[in-house]
């Protein structure tokens, strides 16, 4: 475990703010001309505020700053969505190969709304497929959502469409650096707060790396493994639904969440109650 020597006063968000001012700017449409990778290998890092600060004074001028409108910090709001039993939370607790995520997004200071689901690759690689969605639609799947994944399940994986309904919010912010020479993307959230109908919570003060490369070994890849740090299995789908509901099993996830997020699974027997989020 890596422990959080920095500043009590200089939190992830600050850091976050003042690293990426002093990045050239990019601009989103180059973003979505350049390095859109729907296709993907998907790394995720866990950082102190000292180490972010490092890792973004590490990476070269090529990496640029996605700035829309003079802002480049965005807060993003995601709404999961699993069967009554958290099926595919379980999926990925289990490693299995025809997993995937479905979820709404919604890019708060545009309000902007997508509907996405992410599906695993027989490589292991992430295939994002979205639509664009209505933002008072974004707490329930519309006819439009559920023909949409209905079809994907269908051709992707040969799998009926399941009964799913909305299981959980997570809300953050999030800066991102571009690199269009080496077609790789890289996500930056710090502030991470899950909530659903009757319950939130925070995340801890770190930041949620995320490295999004053709094969797994960008640029930035290489430079987080020179600064010591390791890339974790973790999701922040799979650490959310744990967090709130301590009684699922996350076995998966179970040291990452103790070190870092204060998790301690709670052993209750007897059938888990289920709750929705609603708009």
């Amino acid at each position: 475990m890596r422990h959080q020597h920095h500043n009590a006063h200089v939190s992830c968000a600050d850091v976050l703010e003042r690293s990426l001012e002093r990045r050239g700017p990019i601009s989103l449409a180059e973003v979505n001309e350049e390095a859109a990778l729907q296709r993907r290998v998907d790394k995720k890092f866990l950082l102190t505020a000292e180490e972010l600060a490092a890792l973004i004074d590490r990476l070269d001028d090529d990496f640029r700053v996605m700035d829309i409108d003079g802002r480049r910090v965005f807060g993003y709001s995601s709404t999961y969505f699993d069967t009554p039993d958290f099926d595919q939370f379980r999926a990925h607790r289990q490693g299995r190969r025809r997993r995937y995520k479905v979820r709404s997004r919604t890019y708060l200071d545009s309000g902007l709304c997508m509907f996405e689901t992410k599906l695993k690759g027989l490589r292991g690689e992430t295939d994002k497929h979205r639509i664009r969605y209505p933002l008072e639609d974004r707490n329930r799947m519309n006819a439009d959502a559920r023909n949409f994944l209905s079809e994907l399940l269908d051709t992707q994986y040969g799998l009926p469409m399941p009964a799913l309904e909305p299981v959980m919010a997570i809300d953050y912010h999030r800066g991102t650096l571009v690199n269009p020479i080496s077609q790789e993307r890289l996500t930056l959230d710090v502030q991470l707060l899950c909530r659903d109908r009757s319950q939130e919570v925070a995340g801890p003060d770190m930041v949620v790396v995320e490295t999004k490369s053709a094969d797994g070994r960008g640029v930035a890849d290489r430079v987080l493994a020179e600064m010591g740090i390791r890339d974790v299995s973790m999701s922040k789908y799979c650490v959310g639904i744990a967090m709130l509901h301590p009684k699922l099993p996350a076995n998966r996830w179970s040291r990452l969440l103790r070190e870092n997020f204060s998790w301690q699974r709670v052993a209750v027997p007897g059938p888990h109650a289920t709750q929705t989020l609603t708009a």
